[in-house]
């Protein structure tokens, strides 16, 4: 990891380390979609249950 990423915030290290799990598996960029709005979904509704 480059020393630059190592400083980042939490959440940028989790969307380079996601974006790089998809590209490693050739998802196409509309199923990534689809997918991230169910996380994006589910994410909310934990937030709001919190």
């Amino acid at each position: 990891m480059s020393k630059p990423l190592e400083d980042a915030p939490t959440h940028i290290k989790l969307a380079v380390d996601l974006i790089m799990i998809l590209e490693q598996h050739d998802v196409e960029p509309e199923e990534v979609l689809k997918a991230l709005d169910i996380v994006k979904s589910d994410f909310e509704k934990k937030l709001v249950n919190n």
